[in-house]
């Protein structure tokens, strides 16, 4: 008995409107090259939580360090990462070095993805 395949249509029928409309949004390679990496950052577990506590607040290294129970010098490398990719800025006060989200569309990303998570 064959196994029933649950991803994939029992029939092979191309609709050939949705193809034509799936190549006219297609994201351009330029495009691709700009999400590929937040979306990497976003991909990993300690950049997740360091992004998703600063969507509450500003924070610096030493914070986050003692917030992820990890080493200054790792958060540091982790924050260079964040800010590389543009989801991160810093600013100066004093000798403290604060770190904020860029973007209140990153907001709005971590929020909507956090608030799917907790749906029923």
């Amino acid at each position: 008995m064959a196994k029933e395949n649950k991803d994939a249509c029992d029939v092979r029928v191309i609709h050939e409107d949705r193809v034509e409309k799936a190549h006219k949004f297609d994201l351009k390679t330029e495009e691709m090259g700009t999400l590929m990496p937040i979306f990497k950052a976003l991909s990993d577990a300690n950049r997740l939580r360091i992004l998703h506590a600063l969507l509450h607040q500003e924070m610096c290294v030493c914070d986050l360090a003692a917030f992820l129970g990890s080493s200054e010098s790792a958060v540091s490398h982790q924050l260079r990462n964040l800010r590389q990719t543009g989801l991160v800025e810093n600013r100066r006060e004093g000798t403290v070095l604060y770190y904020t989200l860029t973007s209140g569309k990153l907001r709005e990303l971590i929020t909507t993805a956090c608030h799917q998570i907790h749906q029923d």
